[in-house]
C-alpha cells in the first residue's frame, strides 16, 4: 500500500514526507535526485525495492525542496538548507535517530549530517554516491563543471519525454522497457518543471563536502557497481578510503538505479550491516487470487442521488459485498476508494463465483461494478498484500467493463475445463507489467 503523504514544516517552506513500515529502525533514504513521492511508488521494482527496506527499519521519503509535492518556489539550492530540512523531516516522523541511506547527490546530504549531527545519525550507507559533484587535480575522474552544464541542459532539453530519457544509461539492462521508460519520464513531468530543474542542476555543478567526511564517525557502508555508467566507481572508493572505518563493498551490475538489476543484494547489504544477519529481506508469500471491484460512475451517482442517499446506497453495496466474501471465504484486505481488495486462498473457483455474486448484488442495488482478478503469489505485509499479483490484479480490474468480471489468463489456465465459460478479451498491455498479457471476460 503507498503510505500517504504528510507535510513537514521547516522554516518557510513545507517538505512533503512519507513514513512506511513498522521496523525497530528508522531509515532516511536520501534519493538524490527528483522525485515525487507517489509516482515513486508506481514503478513496481521500485515499490519492491521499497518495500523489502521496511521488512527490517521504518522507511522514512522525503521530496527536496522546490521538488514533487514539497514548496515549489525555489530561488536556490544549498547543501545546507537540504540538511535542515532532512532533520525537520525526521523530527515530524519521530525519529529521534536514523540510519542514512543515500544514492547519487544524496551522499552529500548524507555526508553533512553524518559529521554535524551524529546524534541524529545511526549510521550511513552509501550506494553509488558522491562527495564532490566536478573535477578537481585530486578529483580527476569526474566531469568538469562545463561538462556536467552541458549534460544537465542536454537533459533538460528532453526533460519529461519518453522517447528521448536518460534511462540507457541510469538503467541499461531495462533500457528497452517502455513501462519503465514512461514511469522514469513522468517523474521527471511531476518532480520539476525544466526551469526548476535547471535550478536545481546548475546548483549541483560545483558541490563539495571532502571536507567534512574526516569527522564522520558513525558506523558506514559503501557499495558500488563498478560495471554502471553514470557515476564512475572512484567516487565511491574515495569516500570508503576518506571516511574512517567505512566498510566497501563492490556489486555486480551495469545499472546506476538502485532498484533496477540485482536490488537484493544492495538490501541484503543494508540489512547485514544494520542488524548483522540477512534475512533475505523477503515477505512471507502466499499463493492467492486477488480481486479488486470498484463502482462504475460513483461520482455522477453521488450527483444524482445526493450525499446523503449516497451515502445509503454505498452502506448497502458494502454491507452486500462483505457478505459475498464471507459467504464465498474471501478476505477484505482493505477498501480502495468505492471499491475492494480482497484475496481467496486455494484455486480461483471460489473467488469467480463470489465476482459474479458482487456482480448479480450490485446491479440489485441499481448500480454497476466491475471486477479485475489474477492469481499469483502475493507478499504478506501485516494484514495488507502486495507485490507483483496485486499490482496486475488492480491494472486487469482498471481494464474491466461496467458489469464486467475481468480475469488475467493465469486465471482462466487455473479453472479452463471446469464449469466457467469465458470470453477472449486478447493480449493487452498493463501498465507496469512487462509482456502483453492474455485477458478473459467471465461469463455469467
Amino acid at each position: 500500500m503507498v503510505p500517504s503523504t504528510r507535510y513537514a514544516r521547516s522554516g518557510d517552506a513545507s517538505i512533503a514526507y512519507q513514513v512506511s513500515g513498522e521496523g525497530p529502525l528508522d531509515l532516511l533514504f536520501l534519493t538524490g535526485w527528483l522525485t515525487q513521492l507517489e509516482q515513486l511508488w508506481e514503478a513496481p521494482a521500485n515499490r519492491r525495492f521499497l518495500e523489502r527496506l521496511t521488512t527490517f527499519g521504518r522507511l522514512i521519503l522525503y521530496d527536496s525542496r522546490g521538488t514533487g509535492l514539497s514548496e515549489r518556489v525555489l530561488e536556490k539550492y544549498t547543501l545546507e538548507q537540504e540538511t535542515r530540512d532532512a532533520l525537520a523531516v525526521l523530527d515530524a516522523a519521530g525519529s529521534e535517530r536514523a540510519a542514512l541511506v543515500t544514492y547519487a547527490q544524496g551522499g552529500l546530504v548524507g555526508a553533512m549530517l553524518a559529521a554535524d549531527r551524529p546524534e541524529r545519525v545511526g549510521a550511513l550507507i552509501m550506494y553509488a554516491s558522491i562527495a564532490r559533484t566536478s573535477w578537481a587535480p585530486d578529483y580527476h575522474w569526474a566531469m568538469t563543471s562545463e561538462q556536467r552544464e552541458t549534460l544537465s541542459e542536454a537533459n533538460i532539453a528532453t526533460w519529461g519525454e519518453t522517447d528521448k530519457g536518460a534511462l540507457p544509461e541510469w538503467a541499461p539492462s531495462m533500457a528497452g522497457d517502455p513501462a519503465l521508460a514512461t514511469w522514469f519520464a513522468r517523474m521527471q513531468r511531476l518532480a520539476a518543471s525544466p526551469g526548476e530543474a535547471r535550478i536545481i542542476s546548475r546548483a549541483m555543478i560545483d558541490l563539495d563536502v571532502r571536507h567534512v567526511l574526516p569527522r564522520i564517525r558513525v558506523p558506514t557502508l559503501v557499495m558500488h557497481r563498478p560495471n554502471e555508467r553514470v557515476w564512475d566507481v572512484r567516487h565511491s572508493r574515495y569516500l570508503a578510503e576518506n571516511i574512517q572505518g567505512a566498510r566497501y563493498v563492490e556489486l555486480e551490475g551495469i545499472d546506476s538505479l538502485p532498484f533496477v538489476g540485482d536490488s537484493d543484494a544492495i538490501v541484503e547489504e543494508i540489512e547485514e550491516f544494520l542488524t548483522g544477519v540477512r534475512t533475505g529481506g523477503e515477505f512471507a508469500r502466499a499463493l492467492l487470487t486477488v480481486l479488486f471491484t470498484d463502482i462504475v460512475d460513483a461520482t455522477g451517482h453521488a450527483a444524482r442521488l445526493g450525499d446523503g442517499r449516497w451515502r445509503d446506497l454505498l452502506a448497502h453495496h458494502d454491507e452486500m459485498l462483505r457478505a459475498q466474501l464471507a459467504r464465498y471465504g474471501g478476505r477484505e484486505v482493505k477498501t480502495v476508494g468505492d471499491g475492494f481488495l480482497a484475496t481467496f486462498d486455494g484455486p480461483p473457483s471460489r473467488a469467480l463465483r463470489c465476482a459474479l455474486a458482487i456482480t448479480r448484488g450490485a446491479r440489485e442495488l441499481g448500480i454497476e461494478v466491475r471486477v479485475g482478478g489474477h492469481t499469483g503469489e502475493c507478499e504478506l505485509i501485516g494484514e495488507d498484500v502486495g507485490g507483483m499479483a496485486v499490482h496486475i490484479a488492480s491494472r486487469v480490474s482498471g481494464l474491466a467493463a461496467p458489469g464486467e468480471v475481468l480475469v488475467s489468463g493465469t486465471v482462466f489456465g487455473t479453472v479452463v475445463g471446469g464449469p466457467f465459460t469465458f470470453e477472449d478479451r486478447g493480449l493487452h498491455e498493463l501498465k507496469g507489467v512487462p509482456g502483453r498479457w492474455p485477458l478473459f471476460a467471465l461469463g455469467a
